[in-house]
Parts: structure tokens; sequence; C-alpha cells
């Protein structure tokens, strides 16, 4: 293959669709027919002499030389189209309509800041929140369901710190803590927080599929011990409304007993065992890398970190992207 001969055009339909990963959603997005980009990948394929993309049940799944190729591929792009046509943005003019998936504590928490920015800077900007019901939200990134997803996602990011050829990006927006949180008057809300006691009590687990087991009931499984669960949501102001009038008691991330609505009702205790630090990402996907109006949302929630501290006490601001 020689680089004079080669059709530039058709870096451009591997591009999009290695970003898509679905060659329907490529074409769209190219404004060409799906056989026509068929056709382009075939064309490259003969050119680079490799099969490049598979077809799966869900998709296309790049071959090694594909995920090699790709980094590269769109570096260029994006030099040239930023050569080409330099960014030029007034957020008072965009009109955009961004869907975000956010568990409700953390819409409580980020929305009001958002909204209150949106009016003031970005009227013709829209959001539409999407429920979220599960911890993996890649694939809704992937289908084009959402544009943003922000919550705590574990060990999401670790995964996408070595999938070089993923096409989600992630931002750590802050790191904080869990603690037990109890009504003020509980039997368990003075002194230290044992952990006899704390097993003795009955519990409320917020779990967005209802599974009655998470990180508190390993890291009590690796003490050789266990709670009963009395009771699982799967949203935190419930939670926090149930704990205050009851006398379950319940783990949260710190940062987000202020978006209860039951903050004063409410007391926070140390917990008497380990748990991993609590971490709050967004996740996007590539395609949306470069809008300005979408790296305006992102800019204004990593701005909210200074917020989340003053908040939360203990949180710890994270930059990391993968």
């Amino acid at each position: 293959m020689s680089f004079l001969t080669l059709d530039l055009n058709l870096l451009r339909v591997f591009d999009a669709v290695m970003t898509e990963q679905n060659l329907t959603r490529a074409a769209g997005h190219l404004a060409m027919t799906q056989p026509a980009v068929s056709n382009a990948i075939k064309r490259l394929r003969e050119s680079l002499g490799d099969e490049l993309l598979i077809r799966t049940a869900y998709g296309v799944k790049p071959t090694p030389r594909a995920e090699t190729l790709w980094p590269s591929v769109r570096s260029a792009l994006a030099s040239l189209e930023a050569a080409v046509a330099p960014e030029t943005f007034d957020v008072s003019k965009a009109h955009a309509t961004f869907r975000m998936a956010m568990a409700d504590a953390t819409a409580a928490f980020w929305l009001p800041s958002l909204m209150r920015s949106i009016e003031r800077e970005a009227p013709g900007v829209n959001v539409r929140m999407m429920p979220l019901t599960t911890r993996e939200p890649r694939p809704m990134l992937l289908r084009g369901d959402i544009d943003l997803a922000v919550g705590f996602f574990p060990g999401v990011a670790a995964q996408l710190s070595s999938d070089v050829g993923s096409p989600i990006r992630h931002e750590r927006l802050y790191s904080g803590h869990y603690v037990c949180v109890m009504r003020r008057d509980h039997p368990l809300a003075k002194g230290e927080l044992t952990l006899d006691n704390y097993c003795a009590a009955n519990h409320l687990l917020v779990s967005f599929s209802g599974r009655a087991h998470g990180l508190v009931d390993e890291a009590l499984a690796q003490l050789q011990r266990e709670r009963r669960i009395l009771l699982t949501v799967n949203q935190f102001f419930t939670a926090g409304k149930v704990v205050a009038n009851s006398d379950l008691i319940t783990v949260l991330p710190r940062h987000l007993i202020a978006s209860t609505g039951m903050t004063d009702a409410l007391v926070s205790k140390d917990l008497p065992f380990t748990l991993p630090a609590v971490h709050l990402d967004m996740l996007w996907h590539e395609r949306d890398a470069r809008s300005p109006a979408h790296k305006w949302l992102r800019q204004h929630l990593e701005g909210m970190n200074t917020v989340a501290q003053r908040l939360a006490p203990g949180t710890s601001p994270k930059n990391d992207t993968y």
C-alpha cells in the first residue's frame, strides 16, 4: 500500500466507526448510508491488508491493528479539524440539549448550580435527566442514549485507563469517603460506634439493582462479620427520609448527606472498619469530546470541585483524564 494512493476520506470513515463501534450510528454521524460506510471500510481493509473491524451482535469489534492505528488517525484528524475550522463558541448563542444520567442525590447536588449557570449564561441550552439504574453507564453512552454520566462507577476508571482503544472518556471530579448515618436521637448516636453495635443494628442499603449486598458487606466478610439489611431502596432521598424516621442506619458518601434533604435530622459517625474511597467520575463518549457546548458543560461540572469540598470536608479533587 502506498500512502500517495490512499484515499484519506477512508480514514474519516474509519474514525467514525471506531468512535461509534456501530456502522449504522457511524453512517448517521457522517451523513452517509450504511452500505457506503461498509464499502469504505472494505476499501480500507484492502489498502491496509487487515480486517480492521469484525462484526459482532452489538456492532463491530476492532482488531489489534485497528486499535493500534486509531489513536494516530484520531490525533491527525483532530489537528486538521482545528486547523481548518478554528473553534469559536459563544455559549450565550448556543442551542443544545444534553441528556445526563445521575443518581438522585448526585443530581440534587449538581443541578441547582448548573441551572443557575444555564439561566445566566446559556439560555439556549436544555438538560434532560435520564434514570441511572446501574453502576455501569458505558452501554448507555455507546448506544447514544445519554451524553454524560456522573456518579460512582466502581472499577470503570481503572478499566478505561488500561483500555486505550475505548471510545469512552473519563475524568475524576473528586474523591470522598463513606460514613454511617442515623437519626440524631438514635441509640447509637452518642459515643463511639463499635463494630459489635454496628453489626447488631438494622440496616438500610441504597442499591440500584435491589441486590442486598454491597461494599460494606464485602468489608464485613473480611472481618468474618455480617449485618442484617432490613430494607433496600434505590434513591438517596428515600434513604434519608427512612433513616431520619426509624432506627435503621445506613452508609452514605459524606458529600451526599446534604442531598437527602434531611441534614438537620441526621448525624454521621465514622465507620468501625475501613472502606475504599468513593469517587465521583464523569464519563462521556469520544464523539462529544471536541464539541464546544459539551466542553462548556464538562468545565462547569469540573468547577464544582470547590463546592464539593466545602459541603464535604475530607474530599479531594482529582483531575485525571483517561
